[in-house]
């Protein structure tokens, strides 16, 4: 059978043991995306009884259109903005107003149901850069408490038991095993992304992708049906939580997982211990779930608002925040954009977002005055509604029958050169709760406080003129460089709970450990320290199994 035919898939199980609210389990995790899939599926495994709280739906494959207005308009697969909004304001003199702030996946398998799975490992240079190059005023730009030789047989273990597909390119941190399947081949844009950068003196190598390129522990191979960024996939090519670590959690019989429930609360003693969550059932009802340790995986937003709506007499300014930084140092990624129009027919859209990659420019020059780096990929992920508000040049007709003829003609030639990028970690960077106002639940909504640092800035210019060059050396006819404003939205939501060995200045030891609360864990991208080059789903998951083997050991032998 070769890998392009494949029997039926197995439905997947969403049926789980179920466990009394007054049952007191070992640990409750809250959230079932990247990390609190693993963090279920290692504890159960381990022997734990688990209960994972889901703020979302359980879908399945049958739940996954092309559907651009539903899933982009409508927050199909993530957060309701009408029942959940958000509000956002540059700095903290300024009131803030409602809007769209963060986008996170709302449902069993959180955002890595629709990601575009690109896997970067971060590099030696990510997790001691501050030492390296020096640290920068006005940030809290520092070394990680750990080292990338530390974390490297986790991500190995990612690889492996999420399905990576790749091949080592010639910048490549060290591996001790190789990927477990060939990279995809290169599509239209990787190929011209591979002439681009050769013609610049760059290397293009394979994307390390977390979509299987050959069937794999009993998954299909991708369809490439090109309804990939923003869309569930219906063929399981994507390694989502909710098709790898997910059903396996469940089968221990150990785990049960509890979608439509909203958390409002970790509950604790008088003894400053966690001893469960209080959370909304689908009617709105509320449920105390008891347990012996509680592990939050809700992400970088989500659960830096749980700790600060989780104050008591014991912990007035929020749990686990003795240090004030609950929800500061918030990090996105940044991107220097560019596209590029070329002669002949393209057709980006299909088949997965990106194929080849170029990682030259990941640490720069310390001549050019530029702090951080970062690597860039060719894609097409702009669905066509999405193309007519944005996806012609600054020059292009804006109406009429040109305008129309325009869009016609350019969405099958047209590429985006993203350079991603590495961004800053500013105190005043933040997620907080909105004084005013309150979501469906009655809870206070998640206030962004956010400005990219002036350094940041010079680095998404620099990156959006390289990634000019680049389509330009590709034999783009016309490229164009995108603005470069500071951000104001963002699906990439880290260090809001970092990770650090002084518990006055990190909320988080090494190993996920809260420092003022024994038996509470954070693990998800708000214990990143500094943010990579712009993707961090891999190291999320590569963290999330390290913090749950460090969990496992503590809690068997006591020490939790």
């Amino acid at each position: 059978m070769s890998d392009h035919t494949h029997p039926p898939l197995t439905p997947l199980q969403t049926t789980t043991v179920k466990y009394k609210p007054e049952d007191e389990v070992d640990f409750v995790v809250v959230g079932s995306g990247a990390a609190g899939g693993v963090v279920a599926k290692e504890l159960s495994t381990a022997g734990f009884r688990v209960v994972v709280l889901e703020q979302g739906p359980w879908r399945t494959e049958r739940d996954f259109v092309h559907d651009e207005l539903a899933v982009f308009d409508r927050s199909l697969l993530t957060n309701d903005y009408s029942k959940s909004p958000n509000t956002f304001r540059k700095t903290e003199k300024e009131k803030a107003k409602v809007q769209p702030a963060v986008a996170y996946g709302r449902g069993v398998g959180g955002t890595s149901v629709h990601f575009s799975a690109n896997f970067w490992r971060f590099r030696e240079i990510d997790f001691n850069e501050a030492s390296r190059k020096g640290t920068l005023a006005g940030t809290g730009f520092a070394d990680w408490p750990i080292t990338y030789q530390e974390l490297e047989p986790y991500y190995t273990k990612v690889d492996w038991e999420v399905g990576v597909a790749g091949a080592p390119g010639p910048f490549d941190p060290p591996r001790s095993r190789p990927y477990p399947m060939p990279p995809h081949p290169p599509k239209s844009t990787g190929v011209l992304l591979e002439r681009g950068a050769k013609k610049l003196g760059w290397t293009a190598f394979p994307a390390p992708m977390a979509i299987v390129s050959k069937q794999y522990d009993g998954r299909s191979a991708c369809a490439q049906c090109g309804f990939c960024l923003g869309f569930g996939c219906e063929v399981r090519a994507k390694s989502s939580s909710l098709v790898t670590t997910i059903p396996k959690a469940v089968a221990t019989k150990r785990c049960e997982v509890r979608p439509n429930s909203y958390v409002r609360k970790v509950e604790t003693d008088t003894r400053g211990r966690v001893t469960g969550v209080k959370y909304f059932d689908a009617t709105k009802k509320e449920i105390y779930q008891r347990a012996k340790a509680v592990v939050v995986c809700a992400n970088g937003a989500e659960t830096p608002r749980l700790l600060l709506n989780s104050k008591s007499n014991l912990f007035p300014n929020g749990l686990a925040n003795s240090s004030g930084v609950v929800g500061k140092y918030l990090m996105f990624n940044g991107a220097g954009n560019a596209m590029g129009q070329f002669e002949h027919e393209v057709n980006g859209f299909k088949g997965i977002v990106a194929t080849r990659v170029v990682w030259d420019l990941y640490e720069l020059d310390p001549k050019l005055g530029l702090v951080g780096g970062g690597g860039f990929d060719y894609r097409f992920d702009v669905t066509p509604i999405g193309f007519g508000f944005g996806g012609l040049p600054p020059d292009a007709p804006k109406w009429g029958s040109a305008y129309k003829r325009e869009l016609q003609k350019q969405y099958n030639r047209t590429i985006v050169a993203y350079g991603h990028t590495s961004s800053l970690p500013v105190a005043t960077n933040s997620i907080s709760l909105d004084p005013e106002v309150k979501d469906d639940w009655g809870l206070p909504v998640i206030r962004m406080t956010y400005q990219d640092h002036p350094q940041d800035l010079k680095l998404y210019k620099y990156f959006a003129d390289r990634s000019k060059q680049l389509l330009e050396a590709s034999g783009a006819v016309h490229a164009w460089a995108l603005p470069t404003d500071s951000q104001e939205f963002s699906v990439h939501l880290l260090g809001t709970c970092r990770m650090g060995n002084d518990p006055k200045t990190s909320v988080v030891d090494k190993n996920n450990r809260a420092h003022d609360v024994k038996n509470l864990f954070v693990v998800d991208g708000s214990s990143l320290v500094t943010s990579g080059r712009g993707q961090p789903t891999m190291t999320i998951q590569a963290l999330a199994f390290r913090a749950a083997d460090q969990i496992v050991g503590f809690a068997k032998r006591h020490e939790i």
